[in-house]
């Protein structure tokens, strides 16, 4: 890669993390209870710090469609396949199949990430899970 190239690159992550950074300091927190040393609530039960190393799969959804099974044995390479987003709208982040985020696609370095845009509150994803 060019020495053009790598400073146009180092522009980009730098104005990246500029955005996120200003995009942090507007965001505002969900009310959260605060955790005394150790993890857990004072005057609680369970150490918090138990489940932080649990993995979890986070999935970004551009979109989706339902086809027949004749169509989606059709289907080869080249083949388009619609989705039923529009251009321009938010991808869905969703973690274990749970939706916790809107975002848009961020191309840094060569490689696709996802810059968060909204994340759902803890509320709606108690709601959308009954």
């Amino acid at each position: 890669m060019s020495e053009p190239d790598q400073d146009a690159m180092a522009d980009a992550w730098a104005a990246a993390m500029e955005q996120q950074s200003a995009a942090e300091n507007t965001t505002q927190r969900a009310d959260m209870p605060e955790f005394a040393e150790g993890g857990a609530t004072p005057g609680t039960g369970p150490n918090i710090d138990v489940i932080l190393d649990i993995p979890v799969n986070i999935s970004m959804e551009v979109g989706g469609t339902e086809i027949t099974i004749r169509n989606l044995l059709q289907l080869n390479q080249g083949s388009v396949v619609e989705l039923d987003r529009l251009a321009g709208e938010p991808l869905d982040v969703l973690v274990n199949g749970t939706l916790i985020a809107h975002g848009e696609v961020v191309v840094v370095n060569e490689k696709f990430g996802i810059r968060l845009t909204d994340i759902v509150s803890p509320s709606e994803r108690i709601r959308r899970l009954r």
